[in-house]
């Protein structure tokens, strides 16, 4: 994907600390750039919490390693998990939201990242930053036709918005 195709957006994020966060980070595809936009200011301004929002080159490229920092990302050049075949982040065109609170997790309810696997355990949507259907984060990516990880037949991955799978 050529660099050209791709957006720096910064943001303001509400955090677990119940303050503002100014200058949250992703990097998106143009083509949804807009509508990430929207649909960020939807979950600001009902107070969703985020952790952390920063560029994954952070963490030198490494999916593994933003995930254990709980860090809400976008772009990042990867395969799919479990694939030789792209990721749709490597496009630009999806997000993944508190990846601790919201894991990805196989059909044998294997938690991969062992630093997260305490937050699966209560996914009423009580806890603070959990993503559970139907809640505000859904919707939101909802205005813009992108679905949730969470709905997906077998494999569940809880963080994951994008229009496809």
């Amino acid at each position: 994907m050529p660099l050209k195709d791709l957006r720096v957006i910064t943001m303001p994020y509400w955090g677990f600390d119940k303050q503002t966060h100014a200058g949250g980070r992703l990097v998106v595809n143009a083509k949804v750039a807009t509508g990430i936009v929207n649909t960020f200011k939807q979950i600001y301004a009902k107070r969703y919490p985020i952790r952390k929002m920063v560029l994954v080159d952070e963490y030198k490229g490494s999916d593994f390693d933003s995930i254990e920092a709980d860090n809400t990302s976008a772009f990042n050049c990867r395969a799919a998990t479990g694939s030789s075949n792209w990721s749709r982040h490597a496009y630009g065109m999806a997000v993944d939201i508190n990846p601790c609170e919201n894991p990805y997790v196989d059909t044998a309810g294997t938690i991969y990242h062992k630093r997260c696997a305490r937050y699966y355990t209560n996914r009423s949507g009580k806890l603070p930053g959990v993503i559970t259907g139907g809640d505000e984060v859904v919707r939101a990516f909802r205005t813009m036709n992108w679905k949730w990880g969470g709905y997906w037949a077998g494999t569940k991955d809880y963080q994951h918005f994008s229009a496809s799978r």
